[in-house]
């Protein structure tokens, strides 16, 4: 396997950052703090009571001593955590046309992250193949965000499998306070699904699902050699097969259907990205997605 030197691999983090951070500066960060609110309130005051004010709010202790109405004034505690949950499975690195998977999710890491720590938020990493290989504790500050995009980028997984079950059981015993966590996957594994309800009981999900277009519709190539990158199987297929190629297509959009009819039923966002898809438009989908939950909530 090809490797690179250290300062090859500084370079290409430095040139994701100088990208991300100008995109998040100019478009997200905005979008991102209205989408993501804050734990919680504080006691930010107290003033004097105004016609309009909410007489719930009225501080009736301090009022009494003052001879006339006061209400009490909070504001939003904004620190929130952000951690991803990463796939670096084998089959991550998969890509036909634009970029590697890998590659593609790194840059949705690498955007929504400086998104967090724009904000004051603190954000954390935990990767993962059929067993946990990498748990960064949430934290803040720009070298822990650039720790994060190293980490997505270069780490040799110790197993070429995917346990997305593993990886939210994982999730669940370290992650102790509430957080939003982007699972960032294919998810193309099975017998995940009581572990992602538990984890979704406590925190707030968002599934986003990173596909080549080879996986979603079977390109026309003619006579093709498949090998599985995770169990090592081979197969040939003609690929040119029109038969083929709409029982393919019908197949995927059944378990495409099945995926997002999970989804909604955990209450998790969710949303495909396509390697060949803008990282910038597809962030911009979410906040659209967001946004969209927060009106109907």
């Amino acid at each position: 396997m090809f490797t690179q030197s250290a300062s090859d691999i500084l370079k290409k983090i430095r040139r994701i950052e100088i990208r991300t951070r100008n995109t998040v500066s100019g478009l997200f960060s905005g979008e991102y703090h209205s989408r993501f609110k804050g734990q919680g309130l504080e006691f930010s005051e107290v003033r004097e009571y105004q016609p309009g004010d909410n007489h719930r709010d009225i501080d009736w202790n301090v009022s009494a001593r003052m001879g006339q109405l006061y209400i009490k004034k909070f504001k939003e505690t904004r620190e929130l955590r952000v951690v991803f949950l990463v796939d670096i499975s084998a089959s991550q690195h998969l890509g036909t046309k634009t970029m590697l998977k890998r590659e593609r999710i790194a840059e949705l890491v690498a955007g929504l992250s400086f998104s967090a720590i724009a904000n004051h938020d603190l954000a954390g990493l935990i990767m993962f193949s059929d067993t946990p290989e990498k748990y960064l504790p949430p934290r803040k500050g720009r070298n822990n965000a650039l720790a994060i995009l190293r980490e997505v980028l270069y780490l040799e997984p110790k197993s070429k499998r995917t346990s997305l079950a593993a990886a939210f059981a994982y999730a669940h015993l370290v992650l102790k306070k509430r957080c939003i966590l982007f699972v960032i996957s294919d998810w193309i594994d099975s017998g995940y699904e009581q572990a992602l309800k538990m984890l979704a009981s406590k925190h707030d999900v968002i599934a986003l699902q990173v596909l080549d277009d080879s996986e979603l519709e079977l390109p026309n190539a003619g006579l093709l050699h498949l090998q599985d990158p995770e169990l090592g199987t081979e197969s040939w297929i003609n690929s040119s097969d029109p038969k083929l190629r709409k029982a393919y297509s019908l197949l995927v959009q059944k378990q495409q259907q099945a995926l997002q009819e999970f989804f909604r039923k955990c209450k998790c966002d969710y949303l495909l990205i396509r390697t060949n898809d803008s990282y910038v438009q597809s962030l911009r989908k979410f906040f659209a997605l967001r946004e969209k939950r927060t009106v109907r909530r």
